[in-house]
């Protein structure tokens, strides 16, 4: 079932300064995004990052009909255990997962049987692994994370800042340590889940022109290199 579409707050009629700074990066990313969708195969990863972004804060409603899904690849891991105090003496250790990712994008079309992927760049989803957020991550009640994007240097261009809890990171910490290089494992971001920072969208938080993410989703792909090995000696059928 879909998420439900938080309520909106009414629209700022003096812009802050995290507006100002939202619309002065769009600028910037214009050019791109306001390609036609049919040159995105045309377009750079880059190209298309910032297309992606123009289009989430500026065309939100034109984007949804197309289903965008994002998938981050994982291609390696980084698990981090920091062990710190606090003011009243209790231990608070702090779990960190980043993940060096590859980043596509899928896009329905009307009379097309499949989604298109589009590559749009390496980055890395970082996220905390505690019961809750913490202070210093910025997000609303209920969100899970934002993307960002570096709009000045590539190819590290994509990034997921988020958290989860011990419980997800256990379920999935066999998958992300396994050793067979035929299973992966991505963290998939659906449409309904992807909202822009911006004026009058009070439930996601993040830096200017960021995205919020509302829910995270981790799939794990195993192929077995046995089972293709016994596959070949298999004989071949024909209809």
């Amino acid at each position: 079932m879909p998420l439900a579409y938080p309520s909106t707050s009414p629209v700022e009629s003096e812009p802050s300064l995290h507006e100002r700074q939202r619309r002065d990066l769009l600028d910037l990313l214009a050019p791109a995004g306001r390609r036609p969708v049919a040159e995105l195969s045309e377009m750079s990863d880059a190209e298309r990052c910032k297309w992606l972004f123009w289009n989430l804060h500026e065309n939100l409603d034109e984007l949804r009909p197309m289903e965008p899904t994002l998938m981050a690849r994982v291609t390696s891991m980084q698990f981090t255990v920091v062990d710190g105090f606090s003011l009243s003496g209790d231990v608070l250790p702090e779990k960190r997962l980043d993940l060096a990712c590859k980043w596509t994008l899928e896009l329905g079309y009307p009379g097309y049987p499949e989604a298109l992927t589009y590559a749009i760049g390496d980055g890395w989803a970082n996220l905390v692994v505690a019961a809750s957020p913490p202070a210093y991550l910025t997000l609303a009640d209920g969100q899970r994370a934002y993307l960002d994007a570096d709009h000045n240097t590539y190819p590290n261009q994509l990034y997921l800042e988020g958290w989860v809890t011990d419980g997800v990171w256990q379920e999935m910490r066999q998958h992300l340590t396994n050793p067979n290089p035929t299973c992966r494992t991505d963290v998939v971001l659906l449409d309904n889940v992807l909202f822009p920072v911006k004026s009058g969208f009070d439930f996601v938080l993040g830096p200017p022109a960021a995205i919020g993410v509302m829910n995270l989703e981790f799939r794990a792909f195993s192929h077995p290199a046995e089972r293709r090995k016994s596959r070949r000696g298999e004989p071949h059928r024909r209809n």
